[in-house]
Protein backbone atom coordinates (compact mmCIF):
# COMPACT_ATOMS: atom_id res chain seq x y z
CA UNK A 1 0.00 0.00 0.00
CA UNK A 2 1.51 3.42 -1.02
CA UNK A 3 -0.92 6.31 0.12
CA UNK A 4 0.28 10.12 0.25
CA UNK A 5 -2.24 12.51 2.27
CA UNK A 6 -1.70 16.15 1.76
CA UNK A 7 -2.53 19.21 4.26
CA UNK A 8 -2.33 22.69 3.41
CA UNK A 9 -0.96 23.50 7.38
CA UNK A 10 0.43 20.86 9.80
CA UNK A 11 1.17 23.25 12.02
CA UNK A 12 0.90 22.04 15.71
CA UNK A 13 -1.03 24.38 17.36
CA UNK A 14 -2.90 25.10 13.82
CA UNK A 15 -6.51 23.46 15.62
CA UNK A 16 -8.01 20.42 14.86
CA UNK A 17 -7.35 19.62 11.52
CA UNK A 18 -3.48 19.09 11.88
CA UNK A 19 -4.06 17.11 14.84
CA UNK A 20 -6.42 14.42 13.89
CA UNK A 21 -5.15 14.16 10.80
CA UNK A 22 -1.30 13.59 13.00
CA UNK A 23 -3.17 10.99 15.09
CA UNK A 24 -4.71 9.29 12.10
CA UNK A 25 -1.14 8.78 10.68
CA UNK A 26 0.34 7.93 13.44
CA UNK A 27 -1.88 5.43 14.47
CA UNK A 28 -1.91 4.11 11.04
CA UNK A 29 1.78 3.50 11.16
CA UNK A 30 1.53 1.36 14.29
CA UNK A 31 -1.07 -1.13 12.78
CA UNK A 32 0.51 -1.51 9.55
CA UNK A 33 3.98 -0.78 9.57
CA UNK A 34 4.40 -2.02 6.41
CA UNK A 35 2.23 0.21 4.95
CA UNK A 36 3.96 3.63 3.40
CA UNK A 37 1.17 6.06 4.10
CA UNK A 38 3.05 9.74 4.41
CA UNK A 39 1.78 13.36 4.32
CA UNK A 40 2.79 16.49 2.19
CA UNK A 41 3.04 19.44 4.20
CA UNK A 42 4.82 22.97 3.48
CA UNK A 43 7.74 23.67 6.34
CA UNK A 44 6.78 25.78 9.16
CA UNK A 45 6.13 29.57 8.23
CA UNK A 46 5.88 30.58 11.70
CA UNK A 47 8.67 29.97 14.79
CA UNK A 48 5.59 29.87 16.97
CA UNK A 49 3.85 27.51 15.58
CA UNK A 50 6.52 23.72 14.36
CA UNK A 51 4.84 21.35 12.75
CA UNK A 52 2.88 18.75 14.33
CA UNK A 53 4.98 15.69 14.86
CA UNK A 54 8.25 14.59 15.80
CA UNK A 55 10.11 14.42 12.74
CA UNK A 56 8.65 11.20 11.04
CA UNK A 57 9.98 10.35 8.18
CA UNK A 58 6.69 10.00 6.67
CA UNK A 59 6.33 13.58 7.41
CA UNK A 60 7.41 15.21 3.71
CA UNK A 61 7.82 18.69 3.80
CA UNK A 62 8.76 21.05 1.24
CA UNK A 63 10.16 24.45 1.67
CA UNK A 64 7.08 27.42 2.45
CA UNK A 65 6.14 29.41 -1.03
CA UNK A 66 3.15 29.73 -0.54
CA UNK A 67 1.26 32.78 -2.27
CA UNK A 68 -2.14 34.53 -1.35
CA UNK A 69 -5.17 34.01 -2.06
CA UNK A 70 -5.07 30.36 -2.72
CA UNK A 71 -1.74 29.62 -1.60
CA UNK A 72 -0.33 28.53 -4.44
CA UNK A 73 2.77 26.71 -4.00
CA UNK A 74 5.02 25.48 -6.90
CA UNK A 75 7.15 23.54 -4.43
CA UNK A 76 4.02 21.42 -3.52
CA UNK A 77 3.26 21.13 -6.81
CA UNK A 78 6.10 20.19 -8.17
CA UNK A 79 6.67 17.55 -5.79
CA UNK A 80 3.31 16.10 -6.55
CA UNK A 81 4.10 15.75 -10.33
CA UNK A 82 7.79 14.06 -9.20
CA UNK A 83 6.44 11.50 -6.98
CA UNK A 84 3.79 8.59 -7.84
CA UNK A 85 1.49 7.21 -5.23
CA UNK A 86 -1.17 4.24 -5.53
CA UNK A 87 -4.13 6.60 -3.61
CA UNK A 88 -4.30 10.06 -2.37
CA UNK A 89 -5.89 11.50 0.31
CA UNK A 90 -6.49 15.46 0.82
CA UNK A 91 -7.50 16.82 3.65
CA UNK A 92 -10.03 20.06 3.41
CA UNK A 93 -10.32 22.45 0.85
CA UNK A 94 -9.97 26.12 -0.77
CA UNK A 95 -6.14 25.49 -1.15
CA UNK A 96 -4.12 24.89 -4.22
CA UNK A 97 -2.69 21.84 -2.54
CA UNK A 98 -6.09 20.14 -2.27
CA UNK A 99 -6.98 21.18 -6.06
CA UNK A 100 -3.39 19.93 -6.89
CA UNK A 101 -3.85 16.39 -5.09
CA UNK A 102 -7.42 15.73 -6.89
CA UNK A 103 -5.94 16.77 -10.35
CA UNK A 104 -2.89 14.74 -10.08
CA UNK A 105 -4.45 11.38 -9.20
CA UNK A 106 -7.35 12.33 -12.08
CA UNK A 107 -4.51 12.17 -14.74
CA UNK A 108 -2.94 9.32 -13.06
CA UNK A 109 -6.29 7.40 -13.04
CA UNK A 110 -5.56 6.65 -9.25
CA UNK A 111 -8.28 6.71 -6.91
CA UNK A 112 -8.58 9.78 -4.40
CA UNK A 113 -9.84 10.59 -0.95
CA UNK A 114 -11.20 14.28 0.33
CA UNK A 115 -11.63 14.75 3.81
CA UNK A 116 -13.82 17.86 4.19
CA UNK A 117 -13.23 18.41 7.94
CA UNK A 118 -16.44 20.24 7.93
CA UNK A 119 -15.60 22.67 5.10
CA UNK A 120 -18.51 21.61 2.86
CA UNK A 121 -21.10 22.67 6.44
CA UNK A 122 -23.90 24.98 4.80
CA UNK A 123 -22.39 27.14 7.19
CA UNK A 124 -18.89 27.21 6.28
CA UNK A 125 -19.85 27.63 2.91
CA UNK A 126 -21.60 30.37 3.36
CA UNK A 127 -18.42 32.32 4.96
CA UNK A 128 -16.50 34.60 2.50
CA UNK A 129 -19.16 32.84 -0.06
CA UNK A 130 -18.03 35.50 -2.88
CA UNK A 131 -14.00 34.19 -2.85
CA UNK A 132 -15.35 30.55 -2.65
CA UNK A 133 -17.53 30.32 -5.43
CA UNK A 134 -15.32 31.44 -7.99
CA UNK A 135 -13.37 28.58 -6.81
CA UNK A 136 -15.74 26.29 -6.62
CA UNK A 137 -16.69 26.80 -10.17
CA UNK A 138 -12.66 26.53 -11.32
CA UNK A 139 -11.82 23.48 -9.09
CA UNK A 140 -13.57 22.13 -6.20
CA UNK A 141 -16.95 21.34 -7.24
CA UNK A 142 -15.39 18.72 -9.84
CA UNK A 143 -12.70 17.82 -7.30
CA UNK A 144 -15.70 16.97 -4.81
CA UNK A 145 -17.84 15.42 -7.25
CA UNK A 146 -15.48 12.85 -9.03
CA UNK A 147 -13.96 11.94 -5.70
CA UNK A 148 -13.41 8.42 -5.06
CA UNK A 149 -14.78 8.55 -1.98
CA UNK A 150 -15.69 11.20 0.48
CA UNK A 151 -14.49 11.10 4.29
CA UNK A 152 -17.29 11.88 6.69
CA UNK A 153 -16.81 12.25 10.76
CA UNK A 154 -20.32 11.88 11.61
CA UNK A 155 -23.66 11.51 10.25
CA UNK A 156 -24.79 15.34 10.12
CA UNK A 157 -21.37 15.86 8.05
CA UNK A 158 -22.33 13.07 5.66
CA UNK A 159 -25.92 14.52 5.45
CA UNK A 160 -24.36 18.10 4.25
CA UNK A 161 -22.33 16.14 1.81
CA UNK A 162 -25.06 14.59 -0.18
CA UNK A 163 -27.08 17.97 0.05
CA UNK A 164 -24.09 19.43 -1.55
CA UNK A 165 -24.30 17.06 -4.45
CA UNK A 166 -22.32 14.13 -4.05
CA UNK A 167 -23.56 10.87 -5.01
CA UNK A 168 -20.53 8.58 -4.57
CA UNK A 169 -19.21 7.12 -1.60
CA UNK A 170 -18.92 8.13 1.82
CA UNK A 171 -17.15 7.00 4.22
CA UNK A 172 -18.32 7.01 7.66
CA UNK A 173 -15.27 7.31 10.14
CA UNK A 174 -15.11 9.40 13.39
CA UNK A 175 -12.10 11.40 14.35
CA UNK A 176 -9.42 9.15 16.05
CA UNK A 177 -8.39 10.21 19.57
CA UNK A 178 -5.26 9.26 20.94
CA UNK A 179 -5.18 7.95 24.30
CA UNK A 180 -2.26 8.53 26.14
CA UNK A 181 -0.79 5.83 28.90
CA UNK A 182 -1.34 8.46 31.69
CA UNK A 183 -5.11 9.06 30.99
CA UNK A 184 -6.38 6.13 33.04
CA UNK A 185 -4.76 7.31 36.12
CA UNK A 186 -5.14 10.78 35.86
CA UNK A 187 -9.31 9.32 34.95
CA UNK A 188 -8.71 8.37 38.79
CA UNK A 189 -7.77 11.03 40.47
CA UNK A 190 -11.40 12.85 39.90
CA UNK A 191 -12.63 14.39 43.04
CA UNK A 192 -15.60 16.02 42.45
CA UNK A 193 -17.20 17.73 45.84
CA UNK A 194 -20.13 20.31 44.95
CA UNK A 195 -19.64 21.76 47.91
CA UNK A 196 -16.10 22.98 47.71
CA UNK A 197 -15.51 25.83 44.15
CA UNK A 198 -16.72 24.32 41.25
CA UNK A 199 -14.36 23.80 38.13
CA UNK A 200 -15.61 24.56 34.96
CA UNK A 201 -13.71 25.00 31.66
CA UNK A 202 -13.46 25.50 27.91
CA UNK A 203 -10.35 24.30 25.79
CA UNK A 204 -9.75 25.33 22.38
CA UNK A 205 -9.32 28.38 19.85
CA UNK A 206 -10.38 31.36 20.99
CA UNK A 207 -13.28 32.41 18.37
CA UNK A 208 -16.49 33.99 17.75
CA UNK A 209 -18.38 30.70 16.46
CA UNK A 210 -17.38 29.11 19.40
CA UNK A 211 -19.70 31.32 21.75
CA UNK A 212 -17.31 31.00 24.79
CA UNK A 213 -19.19 34.31 26.28
CA UNK A 214 -22.30 31.97 26.43
CA UNK A 215 -20.51 29.82 29.39
CA UNK A 216 -19.34 33.30 31.11
CA UNK A 217 -23.35 34.34 31.25
CA UNK A 218 -24.85 31.45 32.09
CA UNK A 219 -22.12 31.06 35.27
CA UNK A 220 -24.12 34.40 36.42
CA UNK A 221 -27.55 33.10 35.50
CA UNK A 222 -26.32 30.27 37.70
CA UNK A 223 -26.16 32.46 41.06
CA UNK A 224 -23.49 29.67 42.36
CA UNK A 225 -20.96 31.57 44.25
CA UNK A 226 -18.35 29.18 44.18
CA UNK A 227 -16.27 28.60 40.82
CA UNK A 228 -14.16 29.59 38.63
CA UNK A 229 -13.95 28.80 34.92
CA UNK A 230 -10.52 28.00 33.13
CA UNK A 231 -10.35 29.25 29.49
CA UNK A 232 -7.31 27.23 27.30
CA UNK A 233 -6.61 28.35 24.41
CA UNK A 234 -5.55 31.05 22.00
CA UNK A 235 -6.85 32.36 18.58
CA UNK A 236 -8.69 35.59 17.74
CA UNK A 237 -6.73 38.29 19.94
CA UNK A 238 -9.98 40.53 19.33
CA UNK A 239 -12.01 38.05 20.62
CA UNK A 240 -10.19 37.06 23.73
CA UNK A 241 -10.42 41.10 24.61
CA UNK A 242 -14.11 40.42 24.33
CA UNK A 243 -14.22 37.92 26.70
CA UNK A 244 -12.16 40.15 29.20
CA UNK A 245 -14.25 42.85 28.44
CA UNK A 246 -17.34 40.78 29.01
CA UNK A 247 -16.15 38.66 32.41
CA UNK A 248 -15.32 42.14 33.54
CA UNK A 249 -18.60 43.76 32.88
CA UNK A 250 -20.82 41.25 34.71
CA UNK A 251 -18.75 41.21 37.23
CA UNK A 252 -17.22 37.99 37.59
CA UNK A 253 -13.04 38.70 36.43
CA UNK A 254 -11.56 37.48 39.21
CA UNK A 255 -13.72 34.22 38.79
CA UNK A 256 -12.17 33.75 35.19
CA UNK A 257 -8.47 32.74 34.49
CA UNK A 258 -7.13 32.73 31.12
CA UNK A 259 -4.29 29.85 30.98
CA UNK A 260 -3.20 29.93 27.35
CA UNK A 261 -2.46 27.46 25.07
CA UNK A 262 -1.44 23.74 26.48
CA UNK A 263 -0.63 20.53 24.57
CA UNK A 264 0.43 16.99 25.78
CA UNK A 265 0.43 15.88 29.25
CA UNK A 266 -0.42 19.34 30.41
CA UNK A 267 -3.27 19.65 28.19
CA UNK A 268 -4.76 16.10 30.05
CA UNK A 269 -3.80 17.20 33.11
CA UNK A 270 -6.04 20.45 33.54
CA UNK A 271 -8.71 18.99 31.69
CA UNK A 272 -8.55 15.32 34.47
CA UNK A 273 -9.30 18.98 36.91
CA UNK A 274 -12.37 20.32 35.83
CA UNK A 275 -15.84 19.34 36.91
CA UNK A 276 -17.02 20.00 33.35
CA UNK A 277 -15.94 21.00 30.03
CA UNK A 278 -18.61 23.22 28.11
CA UNK A 279 -18.49 23.23 24.37
CA UNK A 280 -21.51 26.06 23.06
CA UNK A 281 -19.92 26.13 19.71
CA UNK A 282 -22.16 27.64 16.55
CA UNK A 283 -20.63 24.70 14.83
CA UNK A 284 -18.22 22.11 15.29
CA UNK A 285 -17.74 19.32 12.49
CA UNK A 286 -16.48 16.72 15.12
CA UNK A 287 -14.86 18.91 18.42
CA UNK A 288 -11.61 16.94 19.22
CA UNK A 289 -11.43 18.62 22.82
CA UNK A 290 -14.85 16.61 23.61
CA UNK A 291 -13.88 12.95 23.51
CA UNK A 292 -10.04 14.18 24.92
CA UNK A 293 -11.94 15.48 27.80
CA UNK A 294 -14.42 12.25 27.88
CA UNK A 295 -11.02 9.91 27.95
CA UNK A 296 -9.68 11.38 31.16
CA UNK A 297 -13.50 11.12 33.31
CA UNK A 298 -14.24 14.50 32.53
CA UNK A 299 -18.10 15.33 32.04
CA UNK A 300 -18.82 17.45 28.77
CA UNK A 301 -21.61 19.97 28.00
CA UNK A 302 -21.47 20.58 24.07
CA UNK A 303 -24.29 22.41 22.31
CA UNK A 304 -26.67 21.07 19.18
CA UNK A 305 -24.06 22.47 17.26
CA UNK A 306 -21.98 19.35 17.55
CA UNK A 307 -22.17 15.98 16.60
CA UNK A 308 -22.86 14.80 19.98
CA UNK A 309 -25.55 12.75 20.87
CA UNK A 310 -23.80 10.09 22.70
CA UNK A 311 -23.50 12.76 25.06
CA UNK A 312 -27.25 12.44 26.37
CA UNK A 313 -27.19 8.56 24.78
CA UNK A 314 -24.61 7.01 26.72
CA UNK A 315 -25.25 9.77 30.13
CA UNK A 316 -21.55 10.93 30.26
CA UNK A 317 -22.51 14.75 29.89
CA UNK A 318 -25.20 17.34 28.54
CA UNK A 319 -25.55 17.94 24.90
CA UNK A 320 -28.34 21.12 24.65
CA UNK A 321 -28.93 24.70 23.38
CA UNK A 322 -26.04 26.90 24.05
CA UNK A 323 -27.92 29.64 25.52
CA UNK A 324 -26.78 31.28 28.46
CA UNK A 325 -29.94 29.73 30.26
CA UNK A 326 -29.45 26.21 28.89
CA UNK A 327 -25.64 26.38 30.12
CA UNK A 328 -26.89 27.36 34.01
CA UNK A 329 -29.26 24.51 34.03
CA UNK A 330 -26.23 22.45 33.11
CA UNK A 331 -24.61 23.69 35.98
CA UNK A 332 -27.47 23.31 37.92
CA UNK A 333 -27.39 19.77 37.36
CA UNK A 334 -23.79 19.64 37.69
CA UNK A 335 -24.19 20.03 41.34
CA UNK A 336 -26.44 17.89 42.27
CA UNK A 337 -24.79 14.99 41.68
CA UNK A 338 -22.64 12.90 44.27
CA UNK A 339 -19.63 12.25 43.89
CA UNK A 340 -20.58 8.77 42.84
CA UNK A 341 -22.64 9.78 40.10
CA UNK A 342 -20.64 12.23 38.76
CA UNK A 343 -17.60 9.15 38.62
CA UNK A 344 -20.06 7.06 37.32
CA UNK A 345 -20.69 10.10 34.70
CA UNK A 346 -17.17 10.08 34.08
CA UNK A 347 -16.29 6.72 33.73
CA UNK A 348 -19.21 5.83 31.02
CA UNK A 349 -17.50 8.46 29.00
CA UNK A 350 -14.51 7.33 29.22
CA UNK A 351 -15.73 3.98 28.33
CA UNK A 352 -17.53 5.41 25.31
CA UNK A 353 -14.54 6.77 23.70
CA UNK A 354 -12.65 3.66 23.88
CA UNK A 355 -14.78 1.37 22.05
CA UNK A 356 -15.53 3.85 19.50
CA UNK A 357 -12.78 6.46 18.96
CA UNK A 358 -10.04 5.04 19.59
CA UNK A 359 -6.70 5.69 17.20
CA UNK A 360 -6.25 2.20 16.44
CA UNK A 361 -9.78 1.37 15.59
CA UNK A 362 -10.33 4.46 13.34
CA UNK A 363 -6.93 3.72 11.57
CA UNK A 364 -8.09 -0.13 10.67
CA UNK A 365 -11.23 1.54 9.35
CA UNK A 366 -9.36 3.70 7.16
CA UNK A 367 -7.00 0.86 6.05
CA UNK A 368 -9.79 -0.99 5.20
CA UNK A 369 -11.05 1.91 2.82
CA UNK A 370 -7.98 2.67 0.97
CA UNK A 371 -7.98 -1.47 0.07
CA UNK A 372 -11.68 -1.63 -0.71
CA UNK A 373 -10.66 1.50 -2.97
CA UNK A 374 -7.07 -0.27 -4.60
CA UNK A 375 -9.38 -3.37 -5.53
CA UNK A 376 -7.42 -5.16 -2.51
CA UNK A 377 -10.21 -5.62 -0.35
CA UNK A 378 -14.31 -5.65 0.04
CA UNK A 379 -16.48 -2.67 0.60
CA UNK A 380 -16.61 -1.99 4.46
CA UNK A 381 -19.91 -2.14 6.52
CA UNK A 382 -19.38 2.16 7.08
CA UNK A 383 -19.25 3.10 3.66
CA UNK A 384 -22.47 4.77 2.01
CA UNK A 385 -23.36 4.23 -1.14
Amino acid sequence: MKVLHTIGGFGAKSGGTSSCTYSLLSAIHGVEPSAQVDILTPEANNTADPLMGKGEEWIKTVPYDYRTPLALSRNMTDWLQATDYKLYHTNGLWMHINHSTCEVARSRKRPYVITPHGMLYPEALQRNAWKKWPMRKLWFDRDVMKASALHATCETEMQHLRAFGYKGPIALIGNPVDVPNYSSELANRHTFNPDSILRLGYLGRLHPIKQIENLIRGTVLSRIPNLEILIIGKGDDAYEQFLHDEAKRLGISGKVKFLGFLNGREKFEQLARLDALFVPSHMENFGMIIPEALIVGTPVMASFGTPWQALNEDRCGWWTDAAPQSIADVIFDLCSLSPEEHKAMGQRGRDYILRTFASEKVASQMLSLYRWLLGEGSKPDFVNL
